[in-house]
């Protein structure tokens, strides 16, 4: 891959985390201003689910900021854009749907394949 476009998924990586550390961020001051004073035992569970459900959502949002982080720190090593199975190239096009992936198509199809059996 040439070097304008792994510096264009590079940024891309970037801005892409600092979207999810801005969330993150903002989710935490929340939680930390939110008055847990309610009397009544419906509002107090219903207050619980939300956050529970928040907090699942940032930890996935935290799994992909680590998936980004090992994407960015392939663009640094040389090897963004090659499949870690078979070693040939991943599509632009499969970079741009997902610019964390590891795998070309072929190799995640396979992979999918299997996990099903």
């Amino acid at each position: 891959m040439n070097p304008e476009k792994l510096e264009e998924f590079r940024l891309l990586l970037l801005g892409w985390k600092q979207s999810l550390l801005k969330e993150a961020a903002g989710t935490v001051s929340g939680m930390s201003s939110e008055s847990g004073g309610f009397p009544d035992p419906t509002d107090r569970a219903a207050l619980e689910c939300d956050r529970n459900f928040l907090l699942r959502i940032r930890d996935r949002e935290r799994k992909l900021i680590q998936k980004i982080e090992e994407a960015l720190t392939r663009i640094e090593a040389g090897k963004f854009g090659l499949c870690e199975s078979c070693g040939g190239e991943i599509s632009e096009e499969r970079l741009r749907a997902r610019p964390v992936t590891t795998l070309c198509i072929d190799c995640k199809t396979e992979e999918e394949v299997r996990e099903r059996f």
